[in-house]
């Protein structure tokens, strides 16, 4: 079955030029120019992935509030910014609010259509059934590996599907530094130094919701992050 993509740009050509790169891929594709018709389709029924541009039409910050709309309906619906705002503020603030990656449009179409595969390739796991084996416990978490989902002191956390494997690539091997480069490559992310430390603050304040004591995620000074078991 075709997976679902739903492209919000309010630039006509880019938004033409996108439909059709990905309808030759296969994909069905559900095209909007602002926030406020994308958002009146998408609550009434999610697509599988959704790309956002960040300025729609009037509103500046339109793709922010919608990703923010979109997250509050599912912690779990893969979410791409695809924009030409590439400063550091504009990626950190879209990462804090739930979006899976941060793409710029200098990015190449193949380089493109190879982030749509692998954050679909991640959440195909959670259509399988849970099996006792796929599950890691360490201390306190819980990683159910096929259905992408994480528990702490048996409490289920809301991640999104890289957070999810950021917080598998640190947890399977509990004491160990992982660089973030090793971090990008366990989660299929193609991203600088700062988003990583970005993904990292947002699941921290996540854990840290449900617990107040929680310090397992430890940073290494030069080197990268570790998984201390509590």
């Amino acid at each position: 079955m075709s997976r679902t993509i739903a492209i919000v740009e309010d630039d006509t050509s880019i938004r033409k030029n996108y439909t059709e790169l990905l309808q030759k891929q296969g994909y069905k594709v559900q095209a909007y120019s602002n926030r406020k018709e994308a958002q009146l389709a998408l609550t009434e029924k999610l697509p599988d992935l959704a790309i956002i541009d960040i300025g729609l039409e009037d509103e500046i910050d339109g793709g922010f509030i919608l990703c923010q709309a979109l997250r509050q309906l599912s912690s779990s619906l893969p979410i791409i910014f695809l924009t030409a705002r590439d400063n550091d503020f504009d990626t950190v603030s879209g990462l804090r609010m739930g979006a899976d990656d941060y793409l710029t449009k200098d990015i190449s179409l193949p380089h493109m259509l190879a982030r749509i595969a692998a954050l679909f390739r991640r959440i195909e796991a959670s259509h399988k059934p849970t099996r006792l084996e796929d599950n890691i416990v360490s201390g306190s978490v819980t990683l159910c590996l096929e259905r992408m989902l994480v528990h702490w002191q048996q409490q289920l956390i809301e991640l999104t599907v890289t957070e999810f494997w950021l917080v598998h690539s640190l947890v399977k091997v509990p004491g160990h530094v992982k660089s973030r480069q090793q971090l990008m490559e366990d989660a299929k992310v193609f991203v600088d130094d700062s988003t990583i430390t970005s993904h990292i603050k947002r699941i921290r304040k996540k854990f840290i919701q449900l617990d107040e004591n929680f310090d397992c995620i430890d940073a290494v000074y030069g080197m990268g992050y570790r998984w201390k078991a509590d």
